[in-house]
């Protein structure tokens, strides 16, 4: 036993004495100033190495935390997150700066980038390329993007980007009420028709002046019209006929004995 626990001892001298010898990673940074980091942050993003850049921001935070720098570095490596095409990284960088910085002059940059991340996530919503049936998508990023243009908005209605952010909340508000029309088709298709009226008449009120609703008014109409509600499809089409008067709807039909997936 003795010989033994003297073996286990030299064994692990002899480990330790070999971590000693393995060569350290070198760290090129060691000693670079704050300017420095930035600057050479600046480089790589500039080259589109933004692994490199995102690397050397949080270096330049960690050594300086206090300068002002360290701030511009925040807001700078969500966007690298953004462009390395790290949702998650991104928007955590955002809100973390909007927590730290609310009154930061640059705060609405942040707001706007945390915008644009969803939003670029969510481009396929209404897209034709991809054949995805358009309820298996989640709206969330689409919301999420359209929360944090709102705040934008609303909070510096003077900034440079609340512009842009109005006309993409214009777009998703659309979107989000093409999704909720999408899923009254859907419901239709398989006639459940409660729960297709119900859809669109969600969209309606959540959404009361998006395009889509000429759809989800006739969703409602075709639905109705399978419950044998006529007060009620008679009150939707009257709706509709006020809102859309030339809506193609009407042109193909919408008499009850016209089959509602003929019209689509």
């Amino acid at each position: 036993m003795r010989s033994l626990a003297a073996l286990l001892a030299f064994a692990l001298l002899v480990l330790s004495a070999g971590c000693g010898l393995l060569p350290e990673e070198s760290d090129e940074t060691v000693g670079w100033s704050a300017n420095k980091l930035y600057s050479e942050a600046k480089v790589a993003m500039s080259d589109g190495t933004y692994d490199k850049a995102i690397k050397y921001f949080e270096k330049l935070e960690a050594r300086y935390p206090y300068g002002r720098f360290a701030q511009q570095a925040q807001l700078e490596v969500a966007y690298a997150y953004y462009k390395q095409q790290e949702k998650v990284s991104a928007i955590a960088a955002c809100d973390r700066f909007i927590r730290l910085h609310p009154n930061h002059p640059n705060v609405d940059y942040a707001y706007y980038l945390k915008g644009l991340v969803n939003f670029n996530e969510d481009l396929g919503l209404l897209g034709h390329i991809s054949m995805q049936d358009l309820t298996e998508r989640d709206p969330k990023a689409a919301q999420e993007s359209f929360d944090a243009f709102k705040a934008l908005v609303e909070k510096f209605p003077d900034s440079k980007y609340s512009q842009d952010a109005a006309l993409r909340m214009a777009y998703l508000v659309n979107a989000l009420a093409s999704h909720e029309v999408h899923v009254a088709r859907y419901y239709m298709k398989r006639g459940a028709y409660v729960a297709a009226a119900n859809r669109a008449q969600a969209a309606i009120k959540t959404y009361p002046d998006a395009p889509a609703n000429e759809e989800a008014l006739f969703v409602m109409v075709k639905a109705y019209d399978a419950l044998g509600m006529a007060d009620l499809r008679n009150d939707a089409e009257r709706v509709m006929r006020k809102n859309f008067p030339n809506s193609e709807y009407f042109k193909r039909g919408l008499d009850k004995d016209v089959p509602w997936w003929k019209l689509w």
